[in-house]
């Protein structure tokens, strides 16, 4: 092995870190200059942003209720928009006192006391003239009576004098998973699913051979690492959908933490793209009054979800639907590559299986963006399904018992992103929609109604915003928060027709806009074709000067999952983006081809090519910015990211030599072959090893490229990533030694895939090398960030 030079930061000691070659006089940064880009971090900025309506929750009596954060602290608020009425929803200082009572009562830990302004809700629920309020804070559940002084007793107490020394929820170690009637958990014990009774505390045992690596309704492959079960209630909460989740044959991921002494091995199983063995599931139905398992009869499934790399994408079983009678259960099966998917029906008694129909795309299904799309009607045996096979991720009508389509439902360019609600009885189904209007961004979402039978689709958000939209259950009102990244929102009731009910909020900016604050700048550049238009994020110092040059550096994510840029809804913060700017650069993200929101080719623009990063669009991008605006220095052009981002970055100095002078590649997955097998199968395909030994996966790995570098790359890992292992990171420190190359290495011990209680310190370490290396100047020493918790006590006062 050939002796390589490897300055390590944290690790080691750092060698000089000198800049030649700019003709301009080194400028030495100073505190004052760090702590002006601090001010723009999110911990500074997003509590200055009053009044946003955030994840609005509808209540079942047809009102909704929503956390508003103002200049004195959080107000909990309930609308009704049938009676257009807007109030608190109870007496914030009479219930702070009444839990304030209640944890005192129940626990020695009283360093957390509560004001009326304090209140940090995670769910809620009003009963008795709003007098009796049911919440969830903390990780506790408590059930609060405000009808006198007010009183707080744990909701989940047992209630019989038999049960009175029944386990609490909260001092259970097992999360369950409540049914729909509320009477009964489910929860997973010595890889066993068990039930609780909620009014007795009795638990019994539903499933007696789970063990080591077969359990129930786990959800641990890969860098999943959850205790919550994966089930799906019944209607009539006597049922319970689930699998077997079979590893016993996969392979194990190691991680080893810092520490003085002994350390312990931590070890789970972790497929790799190219296994021959991975996680599989064996679905089975749960009789909970027999406790009986009914196996369905069909051969193991794979570990996959259509729309996210894991079984469970946002917390359930996303891929699976009870009928309304508890009899029936439609779900969809998934290849490993997901190229195909099964639609079939089960029959909860007996577990025969019947198959509906399939589809298999060329290179990878999805049945949406974050929510599946597809629903069996069971009223009509018909089915509502999702497709991209016309380039546009559109809606079809299937006859559910043929399994043969009845007619194309969604027409033209542009995608439904997300079904939010069916309304069966009238046939009609209402929409999340991108690109199917011509405004400034493709991106904005707008909300949409449309007949099952293709006719009569209404816009129902006109404004050429980003609409989140939240339904009612009953389809009679939907909330619309609509904003853009330079305006901030203004949140409205809506009714079914997209008629405005009643105002909710505004969002009052001007304590942020004091400081100093300036909204990003739009842009819009050509990708590599010269042709299809890219859009994305500029930042700027506030201090711009025209007359001046500054460095640009690209913050990358190259997907596919997701693109750089993020959410086009108004947000104080984007990542660091705008502090480095006040540093002395212009800063960009930029959307590449081969991300999501878009065409259907658009999207699979580099599909089993993942060495592409969007690279070539990030530099076509950034080369036009350069040309357009004199005051962009393109000989000093820097990239950063993290994860894929890290990868990208990487990969962009390694391809990209004599362009990209600094990079900052953070947890980067450098080879997939490395990480968790399904991420990178869906978007690559299977590995195929060829008979002299190259395999279709070499052209990504970021090791195999390394020794193009020249210009000054740090790479940063947490020593404990359980998501992106760092042996990634290791192979590309490995060949820039053996290639004789200088770099940067950042170790944080014990950090996960995000670096914790060490993110001020990577941030910090990360505007230093772009200060030092790209801008030739030179930054304070060893400047401190503050964490979190010491920006609240500057902004809002220490804690009580």
């Amino acid at each position: 092995m050939s002796s390589g030079k490897i300055r390590f930061a944290s690790v080691a000691l750092s060698v000089s870190l000198g800049v030649t070659g700019f003709a301009q006089e080194a400028r030495q940064l100073t505190q004052a200059d760090y702590a002006r880009a601090e001010s723009f971090m999110n911990y500074n900025v997003n509590p200055l942003v009053y009044h946003s309506v955030e994840h609005p929750i509808w209540m079942g009596d047809g009102r909704f209720w929503y956390r508003d954060h103002g200049p004195e602290g959080a107000t909990y608020f309930v609308v009704d928009p049938a009676k257009k009425t807007k109030a608190p929803a109870f007496d914030h200082a009479k219930l702070a006192n009444a839990l304030n009572a209640a944890t005192a009562a129940s626990t020695s830990d009283t360093k957390k006391t509560l004001t009326a302004t304090t209140l940090n809700l995670s769910e809620l629920s009003l009963a008795d003239g709003d007098k009796v309020v049911t919440l969830t804070t903390e990780g506790r559940r408590w059930r609060c009576d405000l009808s006198g002084a007010g009183v707080c007793t744990p909701a989940d107490t047992p209630t019989s004098a038999t049960a009175v020394a029944a386990p609490r929820r909260e001092e259970s170690p097992h999360p369950a998973e409540l049914s729909p009637d509320g009477t009964k958990a489910v929860f997973i014990r010595d890889w066993n699913l068990w039930m609780r009774e909620m009014a007795t505390g009795k638990e019994t045992q539903l499933t007696k051979d789970g063990v080591k690596d077969f359990g129930y309704a786990t959800d641990n492959a890969g860098w999943q690492h959850s205790d919550r079960p994966v089930v799906l209630w019944s209607p009539d909460s006597r049922k319970i959908a689930t699998f077997q989740q079979d590893q016993r044959k996969v392979g194990e991921m190691y991680l080893v933490p810092v520490t003085n002494g002994h350390p312990k091995l931590e070890a789970w199983k972790y497929p790799l793209v190219g296994d021959k063995n991975v996680t599989l599931i064996e679905r089975v139905v749960i009789d909970v009054d027999k406790h009986k398992v009914i196996r369905l009869k069909l051969p193991p499934d794979q570990h996959r979800s259509t729309i996210c790399d894991d079984v469970s994408c946002n917390g359930g079983w996303d891929d699976v639907q009870w009928s309304e009678d508890s009899r029936q259960l439609a779900f969809v099966s998934t290849s490993r590559d997901h190229k195909q998917e099964w639609l079939r029906v089960a029959d909860a008694q007996n577990g025969k299986v019947r198959e509906v129909m399939t589809e298999t795309a060329p290179r990878f299904f999805e049945s949406g963006n974050d929510r599946v799309n597809w629903k069996y009607l069971w009223g009509t045996d018909e089915v509502l399904w999702f497709s991209e096979r016309d380039g546009w991720g559109q809606m079809y009508l299937y006859d559910g018992k043929t399994g043969k389509l009845k007619n194309q439902i969604t027409q033209g360019e542009g995608n439904v992103t997300q079904v939010l609600l069916v309304n069966a009885a009238e046939r009609v189904l209402y929409f999340v929609g991108v690109g199917k209007e011509k405004q400034r961004d493709p991106y904005f979402r707008h909300y949409y109604s449309i007949h099952f039978d293709g006719s009569g689709m209404k816009l129902l958000t006109p404004e050429d915003e980003d609409h989140g939209i939240t339904a009612s259950p009953d389809g009679r009102y939907f909330v619309d928060v609509a904003s853009t990244p330079t305006l901030p929102q203004t949140s409205i009731v809506r009714d079914a027709d997209g008629g405005l009910v009643m105002d909710v909020a505004k969002q009052d900016i001007t304590k942020l806009v004091a400081t100093g604050w300036a909204p990003l700048t739009p842009i819009t550049v050509k990708a590599r074709d010269g042709k299809t238009d890219l859009y994305g994020f500029m930042f700027k110092p506030t201090n711009f000067d025209g007359s001046k040059k500054y460095p640009i550096v690209n913050n990358v994510y190259p997907g596919p999952q997701t693109g750089s840029c993020g959410s086009r809804s108004f947000t104080a913060a984007h990542r660091d983006m705008q502090s480095l700017a006040e540093l002395g650069f212009v800063v960009v993200c930029i959307d590449g081809m081969g991300t999501p929101w878009r065409s259907k080719a658009f999207h699979e623009f580099y599909y089993g090519n993942l060495g592409d990063n969007t690279i070539p669009d990030q530099v076509a991008g950034m080369k036009e910015l350069g040309a357009r605006y004199p005051w962009i220095d393109l000989d000093r052009a820097g990239i950063y990211g993290h994860s894929g981002g890290g990868n990208a970055t990487a990969a962009a100095l390694f391809n990209y030599p004599d362009f990209f002078k600094v990079g900052i590649a953070e947890s980067g997955n450098h080879d997939q072959r490395d990480y968790e097998d399904d991420w990178a199968e869906k978007w690559a395909g299977l590995e195929v090893i060829n008979p002299d030994g190259t395999s279709n996966y070499d052209s990504q790995a970021n090791q195999n490229i390394a020794k193009n570098l020249k210009g000054h790359l740090l790479l940063a890992h947490g020593t404990m990533d359980d998501n992106v292992p760092m042996n990634n990171t290791l192979l590309v420190v490995d060949a820039l030694i053996k290639a004789n190359k200088d770099f940067d290495l950042l170790l944080i011990p014990n950090a996960h895939h995000g670096y914790g209680s060490a993110t001020p310190y990577m941030t910090r370490r990360r505007w230093d090398y772009f200060v030092r290396y790209l801008a030739g100047e030179t930054p304070p020493h060893e400047y401190e960030m503050k964490p979190w918790d010491k920006e609240q006590e500057v902004l809002h006062g220490p804690a009580q």
